[in-house]
């Protein structure tokens, strides 16, 4: 239905459809819901948030009319999370440079794992449909969305003679003759290398039950980027077969997720590889710098980020599990870039339990979550996790347990 908004008294009052005001007081027997200061604020303030317990969830930015639907501000602090309002704040940094995820609010009043933006939403929807039963909601639709981070295309094969001698070198001071022979078995086309798990998930994709999406990186080797060259034959055939079949990203590496001009080298060299448009990113460790990092996204015309998220913290990072615009705090201004809030990440699910039992039990965990809202659920999988060298074998049982769910069905 069509919306609008005004701040004439007089329009308000003669309008006889449904309607509700958002203010510091009622202005009459309307549906009303108090306001706290932060949207009328200009500019980014250090901002007082005292979380709440509140029926089943928590909130904040609590207001005290009694008239009012909510017991808080459900729109500042929605926006508050949304906006990744205390990102812009200052905080202490991790070792990477990265927002973590204990400085936030949500840990630390413990609801990371909650979406409470989208249970807020629910309750907002109730109210409505409690005043105005004569509309009518759209259903959102539960969803599942897997996503792979290539952190390593390829443990042996074509990384190079001297990435190969220091290889070689580690396992035999720690004594892991087995890699070393498998190594050699790689080396001389005996076996697959062990992190090239690409044709198992084709295999995945071919069955359509859902798109996949990879992101493979092309950065310059740096400290941080020690993938193989984007000009090695070898990786551009791979990540040109996987784009036959799969929806392909950019992983944009640890110096491009500030640097525009690293940033535009990387996107144009994946388009070149794959012969198309990229509009996909996942920031390398998921180290967003905001909003410098999405403000590229948007020049570049890239449409969809699936960098929202913590990875070694399972949960919400923004409040929500449900695709929103990015809005620029800076210049106040709602930006085309759609951001993808990441549920967990096999490093998180590792975090939280290291036997297949307790991976699935998570899993379950947050898909019960998702469900209950009927969000989208991102998990990210690390590519070498699956491969033959992981210590934990069942990961490729577990991704193809997910992917086999019917989201139509009760979770299991």
């Amino acid at each position: 239905m069509e919306v609008d908004f005004t701040s004439k008294i007089e329009s308000f009052i003669a309008h006889d459809g449904p309607k509700f005001s958002y203010g510091k007081k009622p202005l009459g027997k309307e549906l009303f819901f108090q306001s706290t200061a932060l949207l009328f604020e200009q500019g980014i303030n250090d901002v007082a948030v005292k979380v709440v317990d509140w029926e089943d969830t928590k909130c904040f930015f609590g207001v005290t009319h009694e008239k009012s639907a909510l017991p808080f501000d459900i729109f500042a602090a929605s926006f508050y999370l949304l906006s990744r309002y205390e990102e812009y704040l200052p905080h202490v940094k991790d070792g990477l440079g990265r927002y973590s995820a204990t400085e936030s609010i949500a840990y630390i009043h413990d609801f990371l794992k909650d979406p409470v933006v989208d249970i807020w939403a629910l309750k907002f929807k109730n109210k409505i449909q409690e005043r105005f039963p004569e509309i009518g909601f759209q259903k959102k639709q539960f969803s599942i969305q897997p996503v792979v981070y290539v952190s390593s295309a390829l443990a042996y094969n074509k990384i190079g003679l001297l990435q190969s001698s220091i290889g070689i070198l580690k396992d035999l001071i720690y004594l892991r003759f087995h890699q070393i022979k498998y190594r050699f078995n790689v080396l001389v086309g005996l076996k697959k290398d062990p992190f090239d798990t690409f044709d198992f998930f084709i295999r995945l994709q071919k069955s359509k039950k859902r798109k996949l999406i990879v992101f493979f990186g092309v950065g310059d080797y740096s400290s941080y980027e020690i993938n193989i060259n984007h000009n090695n034959e070898l990786y551009r055939r791979m990540i040109k077969h996987v784009a036959d079949y799969i929806e392909v990203g950019l992983r944009v590496s640890y110096e491009g997720v500030c640097d525009f001009l690293k940033l535009k080298k990387e996107k144009q060299r994946i388009e070149q590889i794959v012969n198309r448009q990229s509009q996909y990113s996942l920031c390398t460790f998921f180290k967003i710098k905001l909003p410098e990092a999405y403000r590229n996204f948007v020049e570049l015309e890239i449409k969809r980020d699936f960098s929202m998220g913590y990875a070694e913290y399972s949960g919400f990072r923004a409040g929500t599990c449900t695709p929103f615009l990015f809005y620029d705090l800076d210049y106040e201004v709602q930006t085309p870039l759609m951001v993808y809030p990441t549920s967990f990440t096999s490093l998180s699910l590792l975090k939280e339990g290291r036997d297949k039992e307790s991976v699935l039990k998570n899993i379950i965990y947050y898909l019960d979550k998702i469900k209950k809202v009927q969000g989208i659920c991102v998990p990210v999988f690390l590519n070498e996790m699956l491969g033959e060298l992981n210590e934990q074998k069942y990961w490729k049982t577990i991704f193809e347990h997910l992917w086999n769910i019917d989201e139509s069905r009760e979770l299991k």
